[in-house]
């Protein structure tokens, strides 16, 4: 009959030659930032209520009841909210390499 030895269990971050737990601080900020979700938010908002808005605004007021040029004008706009959408993530995207090679600079 085998017996068990009581062995002590280290954590994972002890097990990979981190400290012990009781060591560690916790980081406990967002994955995201906080104005990141807000743009998100802003752009899902506009991707609902600009196309189904113009389709309405423009249905009877500018096209007189035809239905196929209103929802082709919807269409597009949908498409002008995402390319709006590309752009702002492409230049948040090129400012923070920029801040990286700025921070790089001045710390040689």
């Amino acid at each position: 009959m085998a017996t068990r030895r009581n062995i002590p269990e280290k954590t994972i971050s002890e097990a990979q030659g981190g400290s012990s737990s009781s060591t560690q601080v916790s980081d406990t900020s967002p994955a995201v930032p906080g104005h990141v979700i807000y743009k998100l938010l802003g752009f899902t908002f506009a991707m609902i209520v600009i196309p189904i808005g113009s389709y309405f605004m423009t249905v009877n007021v500018v096209f007189r009841g035809n239905s196929t040029y209103a929802g082709a004008l919807a269409a597009i706009m949908a498409n002008v909210v995402l390319i709006g959408y590309i752009i702002v993530a492409m230049r948040e995207d090129q400012s923070e390499r920029i801040e990286a090679e700025q921070k790089g600079k001045k710390a040689q």
